[in-house]
């Protein structure tokens, strides 16, 4: 099994290759190959490489497969005995991704 650490938008995601990924949005159009160059770990055969903080000449080929958005957060505040209240919704804008393979 082999398996890879980045740092995609902030955040530390676990990935495979073949298998699909939903990450903060980026700017991209889909369809576009895009990589990733800030992998902190691979695991290769039970092989590990650790970086410090990254691997060098190592990156992620990925493929733009679609903008989302995420599930629906509700917000709701009131103020007691003042007849306040407000309700907003907010959606975060995601982007799937298709990790293609891990280049070494």
């Amino acid at each position: 099994m082999m398996y890879a650490i980045i740092e995609a938008n902030g955040k530390q995601v676990w990935v495979q290759p073949g298998k699909f990924y939903d990450l903060h949005y980026i700017h991209a159009n889909p369809g576009d190959i895009i990589k990733f160059n800030r992998v902190l770990l691979i695991n290769q055969k039970g092989k590990i490489l650790i970086g410090n903080p990254c691997l060098a000449s190592t990156y992620i080929k990925a493929k733009v497969l679609k903008h989302l958005l995420g599930s629906k957060v509700t917000v709701f505040k009131m103020k007691p005995k003042k007849n306040t209240r407000s309700k907003k919704g907010y959606r975060q804008k995601l982007t799937r991704l298709l990790v293609q393979e891990i280049i070494r």
